[in-house]
């Protein structure tokens, strides 16, 4: 028969068992439980063609997969420029913007990897060691005790689980890895970005090349037909001013080649700097001229649906969309209670040897609940923020997009007026050169006025520099039409090796620095 006492008792040596074995059991038919807003991409209404008045179709980023976008990786290389084409792979090595994405990358990769962690108990240990002596003790009798020495020996261990019943560190987790999604996209926008520039520059600094060897040639021919004018001065068959005018037209010609140069220069320094370099390392490289880049056409532009695919700076937005909608259950959890399970064992010992065997051995285990009951609205109002912040990135998102089809659109007309242009422009050339060529030989002969050769010899000039201009623009509109398309880098990226590399073993601080913190301090 059991005493009243002890009947008495057992429910309450029993309860915190029951506590905790029914948090256990509620973590465990919550444990898929997470409040806050499910995350699906949005659907966007997007047109169904290029260039086209038919009706918009919606899409999203998920959808899009069904429907591949053009290959466009390595898209330089239909430029058939081997020089770029080495220039594209230092600059992916070397270049800073790009160092700067990778790092980011590694920081939110190891924020994910902490949010991550938070799912799971954590585990700690301690020891201590302790020596000491109580001293003498002086009864009221006269007697004295002396204690002597005595050593302390104790090791513990500490564990501590949250449960995350609501699913605050879930939110927090998923939005971490949205976020290391986001800094992936912001690292290949960047290389995009990246060999667009460098492409650019490429091109703009072999067209100033094109154009000051054109100068150069231009004053050449226009000091040759000076010199017949003087000749025919002196020989009485042309005045003065004939003469005048054909040197001053000669100088002025020559007067364009430093500004060409200068530009020139310009771009080969960009370019070094592109390449994580000095800007004069390029100098040697590029002082030998080589043709303006022509592009094989035309490009594969897919539907306009591609562009939440293929765009990086598109699926940037979307994943931080993503992001700050699982922030919106982060916050939306902390209006809840919060679990947690927490225990620790103790043991002491006056030998260490007796640590495990002849040791005073003290453990605990149990629930802690944290309820909020009164925050004067500071926690909804967090939920409101979060909120605001992932309508913020929504608009965001959908701006980008918006962006990315009118970047196609643009690039797309001027592409195709330049090569109209171009062709007109190259006819133009090509008339003005036989005039240029008749009229001098007419001049010679003296059927003609010298005025008629100036201005041939001035508009043939204007038309081949204007030409060699049109080439340049199609070269880089050819580039931009393919960053707008989302074309880019698609080889591997290192992104785990840092840049600085530390030595994170102890060390002990010399004297010298020691002394010196003391001077300063």
């Amino acid at each position: 028969m059991t005493s009243p006492h002890v009947a008495a008792c057992r429910p309450y040596r029993k309860s915190p068992l029951l506590l905790v074995l029914a948090a256990v059991l509620l973590a465990s038919a919550l444990g898929g439980c997470a409040v806050g807003p499910e995350y699906e991409a949005p659907l966007l209404m997007v047109p169904a063609k290029w260039g086209s008045a038919q009706p918009s179709v919606a899409a999203r980023s998920a959808q899009s997969r069904d429907n591949q976008p053009p290959q466009l990786g390595r898209w330089w290389e239909r430029l058939n420029d081997k020089a770029l084409n080495r220039l594209v792979e230092e600059a992916i090595a070397g270049n800073l913007d790009v160092a700067t994405a990778k790092a980011r990358v590694r920081a939110a990769r190891a924020t994910y990897k902490q949010a991550v962690a938070s799912l799971f108990p954590t585990v700690t240990g301690s020891g201590s060691y302790t020596r000491g002596q109580d001293g003498s003790n002086v009864s009221s009798g006269g007697d004295v005790t002396v204690t002597g020495p005595y050593d302390s020996y104790q090791l513990g261990v500490n564990a501590s689980w949250e449960l995350d019943l609501f699913g605050a560190n879930r939110r927090a987790a998923e939005a971490a890895k949205y976020g290391l999604d986001a800094s992936e996209e912001s690292l290949r926008n960047t290389l995009l970005t990246l060999v667009g520039d460098i492409a650019t520059y490429y091109v703009e600094a072999r067209g100033y090349q094109a154009r000051i060897a054109l100068a150069r040639r231009t004053a050449t021919s226009q000091r040759e037909t000076a010199a017949l004018t003087r000749r025919k001065l002196e020989a009485g068959s042309a005045s003065a001013v004939d003469v005048a005018n054909a040197e001053g037209q000669a100088a002025g010609t020559e007067a364009n080649i430093p500004a060409l140069r200068s530009s020139y220069q310009q771009a080969v320094n960009r370019l070094a700097i592109l390449l994580g370099a000095p800007p004069s390392t390029l100098n040697a490289r590029m002082e030998r001229s080589a043709p303006i880049p022509s592009p094989r056409l035309p490009v594969p532009r897919g539907v306009p649906a591609n562009v939440l695919l293929s765009r990086p700076d598109v699926r940037m937005a979307e994943r931080q969309l993503a992001q700050y909608t699982a922030q919106i259950g982060q916050a939306q959890a902390a209006l809840y209670p919060d679990v947690s399970l927490s225990g620790n064992i103790d043991t002491t010992g006056s030998k260490f040897g007796d640590l495990g065997k002849s040791s005073s051995i003290s453990w605990s285990f149990g629930p802690s609940i944290s309820v909020p009951i009164f925050n004067a609205g500071q926690l909804q109002a967090a939920v409101e923020y979060a909120q605001a912040q992932r309508d913020e990135y929504f608009l965001a998102y959908r701006s980008a997009v918006l962006t990315a089809l009118e970047d196609v659109e643009n690039a797309s007309v001027a592409l195709q007026q330049e090569r109209l242009k171009s062709g007109s422009l190259a006819a133009s050339a090509s008339s003005y050169r036989q005039a240029a060529t008749l009229s001098r030989a007419l001049y010679q002969a003296g059927s003609t006025s010298f005025l008629d050769v100036l201005d041939a010899e001035r508009s043939l000039y204007s038309a081949e520099d204007s030409a060699l201009q049109s080439r340049v623009a199609i070269a880089t509109d050819y580039v931009s039409l393919n960053k707008a398309l989302g074309g880019g880098w698609n080889g591997a990226v290192d992104t785990r090796t840092p840049e600085v590399v530390d030595d994170m073993g102890p060390r002990f601080v010399s004297s010298d620095w020691a002394k010196r913190f003391l001077d300063t301090n």
